[in-house]
């Protein structure tokens, strides 16, 4: 849960006073998340919150997500989702490199 204040007006910018994270600050939470479902069920994973380029969505998929979405980066970078499609693409072609099915959910916990 979060919040925004105008301090000047002294009322909450969010008409329900609080509101959730997004962006960057709930990508830790989310990572989290989502290794937590992958080691609980065997079933495709979407993974979302605070991606906001290749290597983030390398993370998610590592973790155990088989697919990424990206939503606030959207806002800034409207030309984001093309960029990770395309960046996960070329990674995944390069010679030596496991396929996508084979990285995801390839966390190394020791």
């Amino acid at each position: 849960v979060g919040m925004a204040v105008n301090w000047k007006t002294r009322r909450p910018l969010l008409k329900n006073v609080t509101g959730g994270l997004s962006g960057p600050a709930i990508k830790p939470i989310a990572l989290a998340k989502v290794w937590e479902v992958y080691n609980s069920v065997k079933i495709p994973i979407v993974g979302m919150g605070g991606i906001a380029g290749f290597e983030d969505a390398m993370e998610f998929l590592l973790v155990g997500a088989s697919a990424v979405q990206i939503g606030t980066m959207n806002f800034v970078y409207p030309e984001i989702g093309e960029k990770v499609a395309i960046a996960l693409e070329e990674h995944f072609s390069l010679p030596g490199t496991p396929t996508m099915a084979e990285y995801c959910g390839s966390l190394a916990v020791v």
